[in-house]
């Protein structure tokens, strides 16, 4: 079954079953590498950065919260290659009370907007958590961790990323324009 605009969509789209990848079209499969066949039957598990990240996600999905079937996010994604980059995801699921059941997600590649800095996984906890506006005293509290370290993590993102004060990381870590 061809459909031209599913197959030619400038975006990458990709139907999924309980998280594998049951069809996707030429954009996703030049994104992530490979062809749309190839891709045909791979969980989608592959294609994140780490388990722990994949987990997270799946937890998210499950929050009430989330429990409108429809969902959005920027995140690392690795290609078939290893290569990881920033990527906007947005999906539906056919189903609010089984969200993985089945679902129509799109994948745009925004590497060349927000090209990926190596981090820790407690960096990146410490990176979402500033951006969600939380003060150091906050994410300590959150990750059970002193402000003091909080404050170490976030002077190692402000290098990493180039910044010199926190506003100018948050944008840069969030991809807006400074």
């Amino acid at each position: 079954m061809s459909d031209p605009a599913f197959e030619f969509a400038p975006v990458g789209l990709a139907l999924l079953e309980h998280r594998v990848i049951k069809r996707c079209n030429l954009q996703f499969a030049e994104t992530f590498g490979g062809s749309p066949a190839e891709l045909c039957e791979l969980p989608i598990a592959a294609l994140y950065p780490s388990a722990e990240d994949y987990q997270r996600i799946g937890e998210i999905l499950q929050l009430p919260e989330a429990q409108s079937g429809v969902y959005n996010d920027e995140r690392i994604m690795r290609r078939t290659s290893g290569a990881l980059f920033w990527c906007r995801v947005r999906g539906r699921s056919t189903s609010i009370s089984q969200p993985f059941l089945t679902g129509v997600w799109s994948f745009a590649d925004l590497s060349e907007e927000r090209p990926v800095v190596s981090l820790t996984p407690r960096e990146r906890e410490v990176a979402i958590l500033t951006c969600r506006g939380l003060s150091a005293k906050e994410i300590g509290l959150k990750l059970d961790l002193s402000y003091r370290t909080v404050e170490t993590h976030r002077a190692r993102l402000l290098d990493k990323f180039g910044a010199r004060k926190l506003p100018e990381l948050v944008a840069k870590l969030s991809g807006m324009p400074l």
